[in-house]
């Protein structure tokens, strides 16, 4: 999710309020999960503001919202299996994997990351299989969005 060469640049994501842009990567948390396509339970958690790096913190922001999925089945093979299907899948969808395989941790969990450009958002998940019981985590974020003109960022 770059609108330059360099991939560690933030791209801009428009100009918003921090509530609409939060409301607006609910709806894209919402979009993965009818992808992920099984049956579970969602965490509760809401989206928080987070400042853009090397950004006026007064006037930049972004949105991040990090959730797990808790499937109805424990099945290690079908955790992984829906990583390996949302990197088939997700493509379809207007999102670039950058990222697959897996990762760095003790467990070595599968994981995924992706991108979508038309949205400026980022999604990096993870079968974490080892865990009791085993999730799917996910942390969406957005790109860097500038607060509108004489309205202030709210940080929750």
């Amino acid at each position: 999710m770059s609108d330059s060469k360099d991939s560690h640049e933030t791209p801009f994501a428009g100009v918003s309020t921090s509530s609409d842009a939060a409301g607006a990567m609910e709806k894209v948390s919402s979009e993965l999960y009818d992808l992920i396509g099984i049956k579970g339970k969602a965490s509760d958690t809401q989206p928080g503001v987070t400042e853009c790096s090397g950004k006026d913190r007064d006037k930049y922001f972004s949105i991040f919202h990090p959730w797990d999925l808790t499937p109805a089945s424990t099945s290690t093979a079908e955790l992984e299996g829906v990583v390996e299907r949302l990197r088939q899948e997700l493509p379809k969808h207007g999102w670039k994997v950058v990222e697959y395989g897996r990762d760095t941790s003790m467990n070595k969990n599968l994981s995924l990351t992706a991108d979508n450009d038309e949205k400026k958002v980022s999604v990096k998940l993870g079968a974490h299989t080892k865990n009791t019981p085993p999730t799917l985590g996910l942390m969406v974020v957005s790109g860097c969005y500038q607060i509108p003109e004489g309205k202030k960022i709210e940080r929750f």
